[in-house]
């Protein structure tokens, strides 16, 4: 009996020195982890549709996936359009999913900022290889009437990788519907 309460000590004793360094360390780092955060969302927005500025458009409707709207503003502050930021479920997890939408209603651009989805499949969507940077540039100009070819739509899906591209086409949606809800 001696020997098992000498061992859960020694167990305790480690777990709770690793829970204090993981604490020290994240304490250390949250402030650099939110702004490499933070710079990646400015040049997401500034890839989807490149504006001077991008002020919240406090967004009231209630679809839970789309999170904040901006509205992108010309340097005589005249808006241009939209920035939709979206989470959406692919197959492994969330998908966090910018999306530019035009005074027209159509999507500018999209940029995948956080992604767990598998990697060589879903992953692909957001990667810089040559069939991610397709599988984006497929929406741009589309309106919110867009889907994939196999459902009669112009959106080419990632081969391996339907929940993926399906997840990525409903942000798309879901954004420029927000942004027809503003206006």
């Amino acid at each position: 009996m001696k020997k098992i309460i000498k061992l859960a000590l020694v167990l305790f004793l480690i777990s709770a020195i690793v829970a204090g360094v993981l604490g020290v360390v994240n304490e250390l780092t949250k402030d650099r982890i939110e702004q490499i955060k933070e710079k990646k969302t400015r040049e997401a927005y500034a890839e989807v549709l490149k504006a001077e500025t991008y002020d919240d458009a406090k967004y009231k409707g209630k679809d839970t996936q789309v999170q904040m709207v901006s509205v992108a503003k010309d340097k005589d502050g005249n808006a241009i359009g939209y920035v939709v930021e979206t989470v959406v479920t692919g197959s492994q997890g969330s998908i966090t999913v910018i999306v530019g939408v035009d005074n027209d209603l159509k999507c500018t651009g999209i940029s995948i900022t956080d992604s767990s989805e598998t990697s060589g499949l879903g992953a692909v969507a957001s990667s810089p290889s040559d069939k991610g940077v397709a599988f984006r540039a497929n929406f741009v100009g589309q309106g919110k009437d867009l889907d994939l070819t196999k459902n009669g739509g112009e959106i080419d899906q990632l081969t391996g990788a339907t929940i993926t591209s399906t997840a990525v086409v409903t942000a798309v949606r879901s954004a420029i519907t927000a942004c027809e809800s503003l206006g």
